[in-house]
């Protein structure tokens, strides 16, 4: 069930030490090339929410569209918190929440640099007896990306990207504008060719003329197959033991 449509009370009832909660996290400013929309990571992240929400018992909470995005800052209207700013944001909503009873949550992540933030804040929860795990998005699916890839290298707004925004939402997808835009390196990106960092005009990494709802379609559900899966070791593991002090 999703926490939103709940009022306080039903909450109340829901939220116990057996609850699973699940946090989706994705960005609403972040840029994704002239193809794909600033909006692409949460709107991923509420499809998967929905996947798992159909399929396992979790609560859902509102998800968290602001985080830590360094590497995007330089292309007009993405936006970025400080690292302590992210992580402490999660540990405040997790903490929230568990005062009502839960130990167990999952942060539906579907960004690279907010593992970043969410490490420490993991490890902070776990001091007071919480155990939060979290999705690595770059190795969800990971088999099926091999299995459909085709660009020569890319992690945004790519071949492997753009199709699972095709197949979960095609309507927000301008292929027409979809480019190849690979240079190797290390960095942020920059639309600056005079910048430290990975030069990148579109603001993709990859190749996302290769993209198309086939490849979307293996790669979501096998993403989904493995959130499945996490979800399944988190309600199983042993929670971790509170500091005394």
């Amino acid at each position: 069930m999703y926490l939103s449509d709940l009022t306080w009370l039903q909450a109340k009832q829901e939220l116990n030490t057996d609850t699973l909660v699940l946090i989706p996290l994705g960005a609403a400013a972040k840029e994704h090339g002239p193809h794909l929309r600033l909006d692409n990571d949460r709107v991923l992240a509420d499809y998967l929410a929905g996947r798992v929400e159909e399929q396992a018992d979790v609560v859902v909470t509102p998800t968290l569209n602001y985080h830590f995005y360094p590497a995007f800052t330089a292309y007009a209207g993405s936006t970025t918190l400080r690292l302590e700013t992210a992580r402490d944001m999660v540990i405040d909503v997790v903490s929230s929440l568990a005062a009502f009873g839960p130990r167990r949550f999952y942060v539906l992540n579907t960004g690279v640099s907010t593992v970043r933030a969410l490490e420490p804040a993991a490890a902070s929860l776990a001091s007071k007896g919480i155990l939060m795990q979290f999705t690595r998005i770059d190795r969800a699916g990971n088999e099926a990306v091999q299995q459909v890839q085709q660009q020569e290298g890319g992690t945004h707004a790519d071949e492997i990207e753009t199709s699972m925004m095709l197949y979960i939402a095609s309507e927000r997808v301008d292929m027409s504008k979809a480019a190849r835009d690979y240079h190797p390196g290390r960095g942020p990106l920059s639309p600056d060719p005079n910048t430290a960092g990975v030069y990148s005009p579109t603001g993709i990494y990859g190749d996302a003329t290769l993209a198309n709802v086939k490849k979307g379609r293996v790669v979501i559900e096998a993403t989904v197959v493995d959130l499945l899966r996490d979800i399944a070791g988190l309600r199983d593991s042993p929670l971790p033991a509170a500091n005394s002090d």
